[in-house]
């Protein structure tokens, strides 16, 4: 059985990460999906390096690692939107597309005749999504933004790093573009919903998703924090705002993190730890207890970690059924027996490389399971397929948009 939305076609005319991101989700699921790209140059991530993909010789190819982060399972086609022609040709791919997602500047595709309103004349049922840094309305929306702008304005790098009373404290942004990332999975949902009112309705729709909205409703319980005290949350860093313990503890000879998420998982540890004296402190008897008096229990954590290696502690709180983990490096994710045994990486072949090693995804169907078959591509490596089989051109035809640097 093919995956949950083969029976949809997909065009893609983004870049860099929030929209690709959007447009692989949807090719994990099945659909067929159709990168627009700019000849000679293609999407602005395919210059986001070194490091490149290396060939099966150990040679480096002009492949970035970064766009193949974003990418698999789409085909990629080479148009030149500057010309008419090139214009006309997305229009013909829009016409045999359920889905269009774009990530240009507010009004720039509509100045090429291929913005909603456009499209919609020629296939109503299209959806059409755009993901921009600040949403189609408001006195920002013709600004550019990217993740990093985000993640600051829309206060998540406040409530993220240690405190300024710490040494080497300060806003943190995420260690990965999380908020192009996750602007990427409301996109994909607010596509997929939108395909589920089309089902009844026969309808299409334009869908305004944001960087900054994305980064404000990402605030979650810190943003109720602040709605029920009126005061800001402020950097804490790896502790919780309403969970204690729920940190990491430095050990002998790393750290742990500990997650208590209950006061049953809190029993278990202290059991387990050699302090269950601690249960009965009223100090520390809730977790509202321990919040209140998070100082005071931290200090006594931190003199008991110290007592045990890293490993000791996995070991101990695994059989006690307490939540907790080491912190790993990336090679060491990609070691973990549940990292492998879950499929979390892949390998496919590759046009440029040989074969290129992927990260899997983590959506899993009981009907209609996900195979990955499709590898990142090479700048314009269908253009000739789509051009003949989607769009009928004929030989004659492609010779002529290619003399035309159309394609």
């Amino acid at each position: 059985m093919a995956g949950p939305l083969s029976h949809i076609k997909v065009l893609d005319l983004s870049r860099v990460l929030a929209g690709p991101w959007t447009a692989q989700n949807l090719a994990d699921l099945g659909a067929e999906v159709i990168k627009v790209e700019r000849p000679g140059k293609g999407d602005d991530s395919r210059a986001y390096a070194p490091p490149y993909l290396k060939d099966e010789a150990g040679q480096q190819t002009e492949e970035s690692a970064y766009f193949c982060a974003a990418n698999r399972g789409k085909k990629s086609i080479t148009v030149n939107l500057s010309k008419a022609e090139g214009q006309q040709l997305v229009r013909e791919l829009a016409t045999h597309c359920d889905v269009l997602v774009e990530n240009y500047k507010v009004g720039d595709l509509a100045r090429y005749g291929l913005g909603y309103e456009d499209l919609k004349k020629l296939n109503p049922g299209l959806i059409y999504c755009s993901v921009t840094g600040f949403g189609q309305t408001g006195p920002y929306k013709d600004r550019p933004g990217y993740d990093f702008m985000a993640q600051g304005m829309g206060g998540l790098m406040s409530v993220t790093g240690e405190p300024d009373s710490v040494a080497g404290g300060g806003p943190q942004r995420v260690g990965i573009p999380i908020i192009d990332m996750t602007t990427g999975m409301y996109a994909t949902i607010a596509i997929c919903a939108a395909l589920a009112h089309r089902a009844v309705s026969g309808q299409g729709q334009w869908i305004d998703v944001a960087l900054l909205d994305t980064c404000v409703a990402f605030l979650a319980n810190q943003a109720m924090n602040y709605f029920a005290t009126g005061t800001s949350p402020t950097r804490i860093g790896n502790a919780h705002p309403n969970i204690v313990p729920y940190q990491t503890f430095k050990t002998q000879d790393g750290a742990v993190i500990l997650a208590c998420g209950n006061d049953n998982l809190f029993v278990k540890f202290c059991e387990a730890a050699g302090c269950a004296h601690l249960v009965k402190d009223p100090q520390f008897a809730t977790n509202a207890d321990r919040v209140k008096n998070r100082v005071q229990i931290t200090e006594i954590l931190n003199q008991i970690f110290l007592q045990r290696p890293t490993q000791a502690w996995v070991a101990l709180l695994d059989k006690a059924g307490v939540a907790n983990g080491p912190i790993n490096t990336i090679e060491e994710v990609f070691r973990e027996p549940q990292v492998l045994a879950r499929g979390m990486k892949i390998e496919l072949p590759h046009a440029a490389a040989g074969k290129v090693t992927l990260v899997a995804s983590p959506m899993r169907f009981s009907e209609t399971p996900i195979h990955h078959e499709m590898p990142p591509p090479t700048l314009g490596e269908h253009t000739d397929e789509i051009l003949r089989q989607v769009l009928k051109k004929t030989d004659s035809e492609v010779i002529q948009l290619r003399q035309q640097g159309v394609v």
